[in-house]
């Protein structure tokens, strides 16, 4: 059937609905014809050549086409593996720009470009068409009533981020319909949306919601299946799984009612971002979109053998960010993302590949500079996760200007501190007042530190005070995936125990992490379910996971409701006292040292540490006195910000230590606000003055407030 097509615009890429009809366009540098394919509602195929080509942009205008038709590409070209093209017009290729997606993929032979019966691999022809089993792209309608919603901007240090999983989080929800359980309709419920408000958390950050794809391989030999996201093949689209509607062009539209759902009770939502890798994998992997488009342009292949990719994330591929075209493709979605979609900001999935210029990650990498400049995306949050798999990848401290990481120091320290390892105190400290060693020399703020104890790949918090291994047998693998060395304590038995005291002392070490969390300067974020003691039952590693292992237990509120309980009040606690989020580093260059007013280190004697105390190995225990009347910053009127004064004392030891309070404090009266051998925050309780002693048990935190 001949259509009629019209030269159209090169821009915007992707299917542009302007109420008559529809302009596609589409990126390839090397090919040397590009099809347009249509489907109907019984799956036949129509064929439109685009003919139109400017800037390497294959474009074309169909009168009539409307909001909801399927489409998808075949681009020919040279299939020279060896040379890093795979061009292959019978495999239907995904849209990179289209706004939704119909379907999933279906393992078949037919999805790869290259012949299973080849004993080179993958350097045969493969002739199967695979459009059955490749999902189609949608021309969709993005019209949409905002009614005056737009981006929050709540200040950084005002923030309590809560990491979720769109599925994961309402799944098992009882007092959501059963329809709108692990979907975007879910999460805008009133039920889900009073849970996260009592909570006290300001964003939400989604993991993955950019279509994704279960690998093939192990995954698709077993019942297991790609439960985390991290292996985006569509840039544009919500994640077609997470929709409530049988509709493809509804998932669009849930997408935005959640949004705005969410910002009009006062929650942000922040997107994990996977910019650094595709989900077609490695030479070996299937033929979907970008490998089909232009593989030598969206991927960095090997230098002196372009058959292979180089992988600088574990997953088989790495997108080439130093190529414009790449560089655009990240940018556009970005945008997207805040101007259509009215997200608040980005967490960045081992942001430093994006960082690869060629092989070192450079913070002055075109990626940054081209985000800073950009009046969007320069004023909306950025969180990088500050490291990637390769050699230099580890760049924690090392962002630029307007970035906030993923601050994987923060995290060993605590748990070291708090398992009791030795040598710990000093990094601990640092730790605990936002890490300016990390952060203060570059011009950063305390914000720029995302303090997390746990986060969605590791140990739950409960599972992290009760197994000293990881227990990933559930993901038959034998073993051997997730991390090893997890810096945990299992407190004298691994896994579940009737154990009175062990269960004590969980429940204490539990508090401990929270308090120390919430109460550190920087911004503290949550994982889904820790505040109810949720458990993987010691799976470090729950990618592949999607069923009651990873979902969350609303059945935990009952079970745990004074840990829940405990965690909304030092949530509000921070809230209420802005001496625990100050905007502004605490004075000297020193974390420590006589003449700072605003800081002060204290052995449990009550005598100021030392220079040599820092660098004992033994020393496990300090109080750390916070003055509510040395606030620097400015409210955002100019008016003065004063908080009460408060000491933190923290004992990591084994046994009970008494504590003195300092002589420069002991003319103040001191109650105590917070224990965690108690179940619950309390209102002024026992007093202290002069030289009172104070018994603080072991492996506990007692915080102590002027009054």
């Amino acid at each position: 059937m001949d259509m009629p097509i019209w030269p159209g615009e090169p821009y915007p890429l992707g299917a542009s609905w302007d109420g008559q009809g529809t302009n596609f366009a589409i990126y390839s540098e090397n090919a040397t014809q590009v099809e347009l394919c249509l489907f109907d509602e019984q799956g036949r195929e129509t064929r439109v050549p685009l003919t139109e080509i400017e800037n390497y942009n294959w474009h074309g205008y169909l009168p009539g086409i409307q909001p909801g038709q399927r489409y998808g590409f075949r681009v020919h070209g040279p299939f020279e593996p060896e040379q890093g093209h795979r061009f292959n017009p019978n495999k239907l290729l995904i849209d990179p720009y289209a706004k939704a997606l119909d379907g999933q993929i279906a393992y078949d032979e037919a999805i790869f470009g290259y012949g299973w019966e080849d004993d080179d691999e993958d350097l045969s022809f493969n002739d199967l068409d695979d459009s059955p089993w490749i999902p189609k792209a949608i021309v969709v309608d993005e019209s949409f009533d905002w009614d005056g919603d737009r981006l929050l901007n709540i200040p950084e240090q005002e923030t309590v981020i809560y990491e979720m999983h769109v599925k994961g989080f309402t799944r098992q929800h009882p007092d959501i319909p059963p329809e709108l359980r692990g979907t975007y309709r879910g999460l805008a419920h009133p039920e889900a949306i009073r849970y996260l408000k009592s909570l006290g958390i300001t964003a939400v950050e989604l993991m993955p919601v950019h279509h994704f794809v279960s690998q093939p391989g192990h995954l698709a030999e077993t019942d297991l299946t790609n439960y985390w996201g991290y292996d985006s093949i569509a840039y544009f689209a919500p994640y077609r799984g997470y929709s409530a509607s049988e509709n493809p062009q509804d998932q669009v539209r849930e997408f935005k009612n959640m949004v705005k759902a969410l910002h009009a009770e006062g929650i942000e939502v922040i997107l994990d971002v996977v910019y650094n890798h595709t989900g077609e994998g490695n030479h070996l992997g299937p033929t979907l979109c970008f490998r089909g488009i232009d593989n030598t342009t969206y991927y960095r292949l090997v230098e002196d053998d372009r058959r292979y990719y180089m992988d600088f994330t574990g997953c088989g591929n790495s997108l080439n960010v130093s190529h414009p075209q790449v560089l655009k493709l990240i940018m556009d979605s970005l945008r997207y993302w805040v101007l259509e979609m009215h997200v608040d900001g980005f967490r960045f999935d081992l942001a430093s590949a994006l960082a690869r210029e060629l092989y070192e990650v450079d913070s002055l990498a075109a990626f940054f500079d081209i985000i800073h400049q950009d009046p969007i995306l320069s004023k909306v949050k950025l969180i990088a996760e500050p490291w990637d798999i390769a050699d230099g990848g580890y760049q924690v401290g090392n962002f630029p200007l307007l970035w906030s990481e993923w601050n994987g120091r923060y995290r060993d320290a605590v748990r070291d501190f708090w398992r009791g390892e030795d040598g710990t105190l000093a990094e601990f400290a640092y730790r605990l007042t936002g890490s300016s060693d990390l952060y203060k020399f570059n011009g950063r703020r305390p914000s720029a530190s995302i303090n997390f104890i746990t986060a969605h790949d590791g140990f739950t918090l409960n599972d992290l005070v009760s197994y000293n291994e990881k227990h990933n047998e559930a993901n038959s693998e034998d073993n051997r995936d997730g991390e090893s060395h997890n810096r945990s304590w299992n407190c004298g038995v691994e896994g579940p125990t009737d154990d009175p005291d062990i269960l004590a002392l969980r429940n204490r070490q539990r508090r401990n992490f929270l308090t120390t969390l919430l109460l550190s300067q920087g911004v503290p974020m949550l994982v889904s379910g820790d505040e109810l003691g949720r458990t993987q039952q010691g799976n470090n590693n729950v990618y592949c996971q999607d069923n009651e292992l990873a979902w969350l237990d609303w059945d935990l509120q009952a079970a745990n409701a004074d840990l829940l309980t405990f965690t909304r009040q030092l949530i509000q606690f921070r809230a209420d006292h802005p001496v625990f989020r100050r905007r502004k580093w605490f004075q000297g260059q020193p974390i420590y040292g006589s003449d700072v007013i605003d800081l002060g280190w204290f052995n449990p004697d009550g005598e100021e540490v030392d220079e040599e105390q820092w660098q004992e190995g033994f020393a496990k225990a300090i109080a750390v006195f916070l003055n509510g009347d040395a606030i620097p910053a400015r409210g955002k009127q100019g008016e003065r910000i004063v908080d009460d004064s408060f000491l933190l004392l923290f004992n990591a030891h084994h046994e009970p230590l008494t504590f003195q309070l300092p002589e420069r404090l002991q003319e103040s009266i001191w109650c105590v606000v917070l224990d965690t051998t108690k179940p619950t925050l309390v209102d002024h309780g026992s007093r202290y003055s002069g030289s009172d002693p104070l018994e603080v048990e072991s492996r506990s935190t007692v915080l102590l407030q002027r009054v």
